[in-house]
């Protein structure tokens, strides 16, 4: 019973916020009168009428599909690039410097060098995904790498177990928790990229991004409000995705934690 009460109260724990959320969206417009903050009801028709149609498959799934590409490209070009730099100090301390150059730069200012480069195209604006959302991969991988514990390392090599597997059965697992923590801000950073990307006047025709950006220029509201929710949603559904990897992935190490903290 316990046990029960404790998932119930953590359900609502998780719930009761957003509830509450909706609820007075619901109620507050009507006392406001503000047209820009339309009700839930108009912005819930809204989003029926815009998304649940052809525009599905015209803005959203192109979204989708860019945003799924950016992601993996950051994903493994970060956990790549970040074994190989935090496996070796001199060219760890050779390219910081230069990591820390182009991390600093914020990557919307890069679309107009993007669009001379690339042109009007989905391989520009996933370039843009990928400018953004890998840095996190990559430092938290190379953090990651560099904190293996050197006894561990030093008794793989005294044992003389390859290179391969000294990576596979030594470094990745040590590194997958920090590893996971990039991902889980990649995926959060190459959202907000998505919609940037696509938001540029000179760079899109359709997408979340455009077809937010079109609503907002010519005052429809509730429609505009109506893509903000969607973008929630998928924001909701990356974090559950990630949640049921995370968990698949690193099982070893939450039961790890679980031991200890018993």
């Amino acid at each position: 019973m316990t046990r029960l009460r404790r998932i119930a109260l953590s359900t609502l724990s998780g719930i009761g916020l957003p509830i509450v959320l909706l609820i007075a969206w619901a109620i507050v417009p009507l006392f406001t009168g503000n047209r820009f903050f339309p009700p839930l009801s108009k912005v819930l028709n809204a989003f029926v009428a815009t998304w649940l149609n052809q525009s599905f498959l015209v803005d959203v799934v192109p979204s989708l599909t860019r945003l799924a590409i950016g992601i993996i490209v950051s994903i493994v070009l970060g956990i790549a690039l970040g074994i190989l730099i935090g496996s070796f100090r001199p060219l760890r301390s050779l390219l910081e410097p230069v990591l820390e150059f182009f991390r600093a730069i914020p990557p919307p200012v890069l679309i107009p060098v993007l669009l001379l480069l690339m042109g009007i195209t989905d391989e520009m604006k996933i370039a843009v995904i990928v400018s953004g959302s890998v840095w996190p991969v990559l430092l938290n991988t190379i953090e990651g790498v560099r904190a293996v514990d050197p006894v561990m390392r030093e008794t793989a090599q005294s044992y003389r177990i390859g290179r391969r597997d000294r990576l596979t059965r030594l470094v990745l697992p040590a590194a997958a928790p920090q590893i996971m923590t990039g991902i889980r801000q990649c995926l959060s950073v190459a959202l907000i990229l998505m919609v940037i990307s696509e938001m540029a006047k000179t760079g899109s025709s359709s997408g979340l991004g455009y077809r937010i950006s079109y609503f907002q220029t010519n005052y429809l509201i509730a429609e505009m409000w109506s893509g903000i929710v969607l973008l929630g949603l998928i924001g909701i559904a990356l974090s559950l995705i990630f949640q049921v990897a995370e968990r698949f992935i690193l099982n070893w190490y939450h039961g790890l934690k679980e031991v200890e903290r018993a």
